[in-house]
């Protein structure tokens, strides 16, 4: 028996955006963890537990691309998504590990964050312009 991807559609999309939503309210935890030296934040569950949400997170991101049948590199606005996604990365990565002063991880978080928004908003106008489509 073959499952239409149209019946699976709703369950992964709002998988993805449940995951996206945990992933980024982990991260501004994580995020006020850091600004305030709670030693919180090096426990074993705060290191493990960010890679299972956003492996959970690009695993429903590649079957919506499957199943809408609209790929980065070629349809912009996943390109966009991508690009943006490796900032973020970097900025988060910054922020909580490999920022030297607390300026520059106060300010790789802020960063992380608006990049994160800016994602949101670029995979809800389907426009490589996200947010600053509509101005």
């Amino acid at each position: 028996m073959i499952i239409e991807s149209a019946s699976i559609y709703p369950y992964v999309f709002y998988l993805h955006v449940a995951c996206a939503t945990l992933s980024l309210l982990y991260f501004i935890i994580r995020g006020y963890w850091m600004l305030a030296e709670n030693p919180v934040l090096a426990a074993r569950v705060n290191r493990i537990a960010p890679h299972i949400i956003d492996t959970v997170l690009l695993g429903s991101a590649v079957t919506l691309t499957l199943l809408i049948q609209q790929y980065p590199l070629i349809n912009q606005w996943l390109t966009v998504k991508l690009f943006a996604l490796l900032l973020y990365i970097i900025f988060g990565s910054v922020a909580l590990k490999r920022g030297k002063t607390k300026a520059q991880r106060t300010a790789a978080f802020a960063a992380a964050v608006c990049t994160f928004l800016f994602i949101v908003s670029v995979a809800h106008y389907h426009h490589p312009m996200g947010l600053f489509y509509q101005i």
